[in-house]
């Protein structure tokens, strides 16, 4: 009997396998828009054959900022990609065929790093702040974290596209920018150089809400291509679960894709947010709200609701069927 058993699990895992494996057809092009932790789960995903296991032929590319990852979908160079609600909220409003099928973070964990030699808010008018690119995730949280000193971006202080962390920080050692929108562990790059952080999103009056990193297709590819966007969110949670409980692996993976051997970078990109990363990555709808509002600003008349840049069933299913708890049961 047990000898039975033994063969009738070993069948069942591989008919799974062999099913994953003959699934894979045509190669699939995904994209990432950092290389710093919050899009771990991405390159993790890739570095340890998840995809392949989950019977996916993927190309995963780099593509720096969440606006312009939207724009190579829009375009059909890339089926799946990272992007920030804010990305997919503007893109949508400008009449993008986008939707969000999960969000793996859902706040914004951001500190505005300036000048040693600005001390209030006022010293920052007139000046500039590097952020990624207009629309991507640090531009968002450099305007809340300008609105919350007062100022006003764009008015006040000039918006800059400087890069990824480690280009705003070379920028900002260069004196081309005054300050930049810093995630957590970046600010450690910053050695040698005179700063402070002069306000974090931890000290805003109210909590900040906002899907931060989300797996994103098109509408029209979800439809036709509904089994291979649910196995690439099958690899990109089990590349969540691998960060948030491998930490000297997932720290050695981001030093790899980040090309960061220091030390105070990778403990704090870590510690800074695996507590934030979702196990069940289902977007706040409170802080998609938001980004749909502030979007809808440049285009008044246009309707758009959450409904409408948002489809969670995939994750729904996903949890339905254990695979999630399963995975953190490991």
């Amino acid at each position: 009997m047990k000898m039975r058993l033994g063969w009738l699990r070993f069948l069942l895992v591989t008919l799974a396998f062999v099913g994953f494996r003959a699934y894979a057809q045509e190669r699939v092009v995904i994209s990432y828009s950092s290389v710093e932790a919050p899009n771990a789960n991405w390159y993790i995903a890739h570095d340890r054959k998840m995809f392949q296991k989950y019977g996916v032929d993927v190309e995963s590319i780099y593509i720096p900022s969440s606006s312009t990852v939207m724009n190579a979908l829009i375009g059909g160079s890339v089926r799946a990609g990272n992007g920030s609600g804010g990305a997919i909220a503007a893109a949508a409003v400008a009449g993008a065929n986008l939707v969000s099928v999960a969000s793996f973070i859902n706040t914004l964990p951001y500190e505005l790093v300036v000048q040693e030699s600005i001390k209030l808010p006022v010293d920052l008018k007139g000046k500039a702040i590097g952020i990624a690119r207009i629309g991507s995730a640090s531009d968002v949280a450099a305007r809340v974290l300008l609105r919350g000193l007062g100022l006003e971006p764009d008015k006040d202080v000039a918006m800059v596209q400087s890069g990824s962390g480690a280009e705003r920080v070379a920028a900002f050692r260069g004196g081309r920018i005054a300050g930049f929108p810093s995630p957590p562990g970046v600010i450690h790059l910053a050695k040698g150089i005179p700063h402070r952080v002069i306000i974090t999103t931890a000290q805003l009056p109210k909590s900040l809400p906002f899907p931060y990193a989300c797996l994103t297709t098109t509408k029209s590819y979800l439809v036709s291509n509904r089994e291979t966007v649910r196995r690439i969110l099958m690899a990109l949670i089990e590349g969540t679960h691998f960060f948030k409980t491998r930490k000297e692996e997932s720290k050695r993976l981001l030093a790899k894709y980040a090309k960061q051997t220091d030390e105070g970078f990778l403990e704090g990109s870590y510690v800074g947010n695996e507590p934030i990363y979702e196990r069940v990555p289902l977007m706040t709808r409170e802080g998609m709200e938001i980004q749909i509002k502030e979007a809808l600003l440049r285009r008044p008349g246009f309707s758009l609701k959450f409904e409408d840049v948002v489809d969670e069933s995939l994750v729904l299913q996903l949890q339905k069927e254990g695979f999630i708890e399963k995975l953190y049961k490991q």
